[in-house]
């Protein structure tokens, strides 16, 4: 057993983040009190960041299981099927509070992070997305931390070789002291089989390979589970520091490794390094894991063990290797110039055993540290709270009178045009030209659309290695023949997949959509219905470029679920989240639960975040030569609206409460968001995806932020096409016509050679919830929309201009 120590204080208790009821708990369950660090490894195993203490009955109701999920929550990342032998691996996780306090590296490590889950299961990352929350960009503190944070983002993804495909930025206040950086990756499955985490085989050795470690990143769990304050601003231990070249080498390395067979289990070194590492594979497997700290490479002198169990040091794996190929497997990533040693093996005994120097330095059942941890079941509030209530007793009568003209917004009259432009300059709907453009997103060429060009990121699925390569397999030297030979059974299948690939369309390569989604304000105002908007917002982005929505991997950002508002929002968030994806039949594959996300005032009351449950999804393009994006194709298309008609009566799926209009013009966060219509939302849909593939429609963008308006304008922008448009007269405020938000919209345009029986498909699939607007015109008639006596009349050029430099205006010198 392990030496035992002295009782700890309170204060000692509470600086690894243990309740003093949760210290009880760890005395009760090793018989004794813990050592320093059996406290530290208790306290990040414990954390809400590893354990999900507070949010593991909520997740619960998530549905998890459909036709094509091949590997659901508990490993490192989902994997789905995209047929014809090939298999998707993603997930998406925060860097939250390292990026608070270090932008470069807390967001760097955050790209690193998910890829190693990506790679840890076989696949070969093909792309990152990213979704990210700042301040305004008023304040200087926010702009030094979105700089920060997209250049950490951009030198980690350029250098390990992984293009950045997409993703959103929003900012607000709510975020100015507490900044969310979700990373999102995808990644081709190379291995027959999927790796999992899950330690087997009594005897079987235990292999650390990758990068040295050190004290960075110490307590990085704990750290990421608690409020922000001045005094964590500064804890520079607790961010990791990357190394993207060293990664690279490690996916080739573990790529190459898996594919020999002698791999049994592996699992990334991420939250909580080699306390999570052994302890999770070691429960998932049953069995127990013993490891020798003096065996672990260091790039520091004179560690202790806690610093060892607590370190989060980049670019490391733990393998359990098959007895008697650990020497192969250390040679491949000694040829990658990797460390990789035996450190440890399996043992019988359900216990983590941690030696060092020749003693015992930890003994801890590793289902106490893994699985079997403290479960919260929190008292939900009996009715919403104060806040939203005031906020839903808002209707649009409180706002001025509209004209034909324009509205009175903040005490300022401004005209239909300057309302326009001024949506098209806010932050979050202008152009992210300024942060795409710093990401190498055609690095594989592998990307189909650019940033900003859809409303989802598509990327290309063919063959992993060219015939030609696999060919020269039969003339290799004697030198490398061991290691090919090794190789032999995933040779054999990606050639299978080349066969079938080129079987099933000889001109086109599959493809795989994703997106990230999340309108936050909504999800604050009513978090049930802004939860099931984000989900239905992803299943439209997807299905505006032709793809079927296949499976969902969330980010549940959020303030403190000890407070009741806090989880009252995580409760309602979670319960539409749920509804939602079994509405989509979009299961839920595993992905982050990111708590405590606010600071302390001067006062030292938390200011929580809005809270965020960012959606990340994914789906399958079967046939790459029919998509489209999002800008007009050419002059005398047809221009239609699809979902509900302009001139329909007012109801709760359209409003303005919540919406872009409201908050940056009008100044007021206020209403009830848009109610999600599930069946329209379907139809929509399944219409949209439908018309791309029998090559009638030719651009289709989802209207969102901003409305139907901002929907139009941002088409013209990116097709460089203007357009002219007539709405029809509505029993709505022509503020609310323009700007509303919802309605499962979706603006698309259509050859005129196609309108006779594309208005034949709608009228049998969507009956009345669709209107023919108008029609694409030339660049230099601009955009037009006439309405009830009056018009928008603007320039290309100078929709382009307000939308596309406003980002950049905030950060010039």
């Amino acid at each position: 057993m392990s030496v035992s120590s002295a009782p700890f204080t309170a204060d000692e208790i509470a600086a690894e983040g243990i309740k003093p009821e949760e210290y009880a708990d760890i005395v009760q369950r090793l018989g004794r009190h813990p050592n320093k660090a059996e406290l530290g490894m208790f306290g990040v195993m414990w954390s809400e960041h590893c354990c999900y203490k507070n949010s593991r009955p909520l997740l619960k109701q998530f549905p998890t299981k459909g036709d094509r999920v091949l590997v659901g929550p508990g490993e490192n990342a989902g994997v789905v099927d995209l047929g014809n032998g090939l298999h998707l691996a993603f997930k998406i996780e925060s860097h939250n509070h390292p990026s608070a306090v270090e932008p470069f590296q807390g967001a760097a490590t955050g790209v690193g992070g998910i890829l190693r889950d990506i790679f840890t299961m076989g696949a070969r990352p093909i792309a990152i997305l990213n979704s990210l929350r700042f301040g305004s960009l008023d304040d200087a503190r926010t702009r030094r931390l979105f700089s920060g944070v997209v250049a950490g983002i951009s030198h980690y993804g350029n250098c390990v070789g992984v293009p950045t495909v997409g993703g959103e930025v929003y900012f607000d206040p709510a975020y100015s002291g507490n900044p969310l950086v979700n990373a999102m990756a995808l990644g081709l499955m190379e291995t027959e089989e999927i790796v999992k985490s899950g330690a087997k085989g009594i005897g079987n050795p235990v292999l650390y390979v990758g990068s040295t470690t050190g004290r960075d990143g110490m307590g990085g769990a704990s750290f990421a589970s608690a409020e922000l304050s001045d005094a964590s601003m500064d804890d520079r231990p607790a961010v990791q520091v990357g190394d993207p070249f060293l990664e690279k080498s490690l996916i080739e390395a573990c790529l190459e490794a898996f594919k020999t067979g002698a791999v049994v289990a592996a699992q990334d070194m991420g939250a909580a390094g080699i306390t999570c590492s052994t302890s999770e594979m070691a429960a998932k497997g049953g069995v127990g894991i013993e490891l020798d700290l003096d065996k672990i490479p260091v790039r520091e002198t004179g560690m202790v063990p806690y610093e060892y169990l607590l370190s989060e040091s980049q670019e490391r794996m733990l393998f359990v290797a098959e007895a008697g190929r650990e020497q192969e497997l250390i040679d491949i990533f000694e040829r990658w110039g990797l460390y990789a040693v035996v450190a440890g093996s399996v043992i019988a005994d359900p216990i983590v055993r941690i030696l060092f120097q020749g003693a015992i330095a930890a003994e801890i059942p590793a289902t106490a540290l893994a699985d079997n941890t403290p479960i919260y079941h929190r008292e939900l509030l009996s009715e919403p709270p104060d806040y939203a209530q005031k906020a839903w007793a808002w209707t649009p009568a409180s706002l001025p009178d509209c004209t034909a003209t324009g509205i009175e917004a903040q005490g300022k009259f401004l005209t239909w045009n300057e309302i326009l432009l001024q949506l098209l300059a806010t932050p979050s709907i202008a152009s992210k030209q300024w942060v795409y453009r710093q990401y190498d997103h055609q690095v594989q060429n592998n990307t189909v659309i650019m940033p900003g060009g859809a409303d989802a990121a598509v990327i290309r699925i063919r063959p992993l290695i060219s015939s030609e390569n696999l060919d020269k397999t039969q003339n290799i030297s004697d030198g490398n023949a061991t290691r090919w030979q090794s190789q032999s059974e995933g040779l054999t299948k990606l050639k299978t997949q080349n066969s079938k690939l080129k079987t099933q369309n000889s001109n086109s390569f599959p493809g795989v959509a994703a997106t990230v989604d999340c309108n936050a304000r909504h999800v604050y105002l009513h978090p049930y219905e802004g939860a099931k908007a984000a989900v239905a917002e992803a299943a439209r982005n997807l299905s505006c470029v032709g793809a079927e929505p296949l499976a969902v991997t969330d980010n549940l950002n959020f303030g403190s679920p000890e407070n009741a508002i806090g989880y009252w929002q995580l409760s309602e968030a979670c319960r539409g989240l749920s509804e939602a994806c079994t509405a989509f039949s979009t299961p839920v594959t595993g992905g982050n639960v990111s708590l405590y996300n606010e600071t302390l005032d001067a006062n030292g009351k938390p200011q929580p975040i809005y809270p965020t449950p960012v959606v990340g999804m994914v789906g399958l393009i079967p046939d790459l030569t029919k998509i489209c994006g999002q800008g007009w194709q050419a002059e005398g298309d047809l221009i239609y609206l699809l979902g509900v008609p302009l001139d329909a009566e007012p109801s709760p799926t359209m409003t303005l409460g919540g919406s872009e209009y409201l908050a940056a013009v009008q100044g007021v966060i206020a209403g009830q968001p848009p109610v999600v219509h599930f069946e329209l939302e379907c139809r929509v849909q399944t219409v949209c995806r439908a018309g791309i593939r029998q090559g009638w429609v030719r651009s289709a963008h989802d209207s969102a932020e901003g409305g139907v308006a901002v929907a139009i304008a941002e088409s013209c922008i990116s097709g460089n096409l203007g357009a002219t448009l007539t709405f029809p007269d509505s029993p709505c405020r022509l503020d609310h016509l323009l700007f509303a938000e919802g309605g499962a919209r979706i603006i698309v345009s259509v050859a005129r050679s196609h309108q006779a029986e594309w208005e034949t498909y709608l009228q049998t699939h969507l009956e009345n919830d669709w209107q023919r607007l108008g029609g694409v015109d030339s660049r230099t008639a601009g955009l037009r929309i006439t309405f009830a006596n009056s018009a928008i009349k603007v320039e290309i050029d100078t929709l382009r201009d307000r939308w596309q430099g406003a980002i950049e205006s905030y950060l010039v010198d």
